[in-house]
């Protein structure tokens, strides 16, 4: 049953690990051989800057990491760049979609020209923030009542114009709620339920209602810290359950995190053993409803977006 995965760091991995090779480093959870072996048919690959770099030069790593996406992702034969969610359904059997996304807007600092140069390369899905407090809103780490900024609201606007998807996972909860009139098109790429495990990057039930009374979706993530102590198939599992619980299960994906994390669920350490969470899904939904969360139910949300 084939996975569309709407959130991974290997880009990060490409760009600071020496002689990284996509196509079969063992050091990137997601490179190109894992993929293929859990059936992974698309993988959004995110732009991920560490806030430690100086906010002059995070505009330079952005450029960086598209360029590894070009020379290290593209270039990988079955590689497809997802430009148009249309081509979701072109897609060959030997071919996986990569697409970008950009994690937190800190980078762009207060400049929507630059913005505008990373949606022209080719961005589908942007946060606004990381965990961090920048110029546009305020982080999952940040002081949750601080929300949505000025500047914020013009980000928004451009990327509503550029029906681009706005990612909610790592803001703090006023900013949540300042974003969820305002954006045309909104999900959350990986994040799960507080309720089970009271993490800030973990949503609240309020949120979850909310955010899917506006269209949004949410795509569960496979990092032990957001999923509860002792982390198994099993608690992630119950992470869904409860969230389709609450929504209703046509609106819940998934977003593994994968290189982005230091820890892993056993049974779910890289890409290549994701099906190993769908057999688990099985014991709790149907297979129609597993091939919902695996990769049906984001291809309905993306031809809903395209008619509004």
């Amino acid at each position: 049953m084939k996975i569309i995965d709407l959130h991974c760091d290997a880009l990060l991995k490409l760009t600071t690990l020496e002689t990284a090779n996509f196509a079969e480093d063992v050091r990137i959870h997601a490179n190109q051989k894992r993929l293929q072996l859990g059936q992974v048919e698309a993988q959004v690959f995110a732009i991920f800057i560490d806030p430690t770099i100086p906010q002059s030069l995070q505009f330079l790593e952005v450029m960086r990491q598209i360029e590894a996406f070009h020379t290290h992702v593209l270039q990988t034969e079955g590689m497809v760049h997802i430009t148009d969610w249309a081509q979701l359904d072109q897609l060959a059997p030997h071919e996986i979609g990569a697409i970008l996304s950009l994690e937190g807007c800190s980078a762009i600092g207060e400049d929507l020209t630059k913005l505008t140069a990373v949606l022209d390369a080719g961005v589908k899905l942007v946060g606004l923030t990381w965990n961090e407090e920048n110029a546009v809103a305020h982080g999952a780490e940040q002081d949750a009542t601080l929300g949505l900024k000025p500047f914020g609201k013009e980000v928004i606007q451009l990327l509503n114009e550029r029906d681009i998807i706005i990612d909610v996972s790592h803001l703090n909860e006023q900013s949540f709620w300042d974003v969820l009139p305002l954006a045309k098109h909104i999900i959350a790429s990986h994040s799960n339920a507080r309720a089970l495990c009271d993490h800030p990057r973990n949503l609240t039930d309020a949120q979850a209602k909310a955010l899917v009374e506006v269209g949004g979706h949410i795509h569960v993530v496979y990092f032990p810290l957001f999923i509860g102590e002792g982390a198994t198939l099993d608690h992630l599992v119950g992470h869904v359950e409860h969230l389709a619980k609450l929504v209703g299960v046509e609106h819940i994906g998934l977003g593994s995190d994968f290189d982005g994390i230091d820890r892993t669920v056993s049974g779910l350490a890289h890409a290549g053993e994701a099906q190993n969470l769908l057999e688990a899904l099985r014991t709790s939904f149907s297979d129609e409803e597993v091939y919902g969360i695996a990769s049906q139910n984001f291809r309905c949300y993306v031809k809903k977006a395209a008619t509004r």
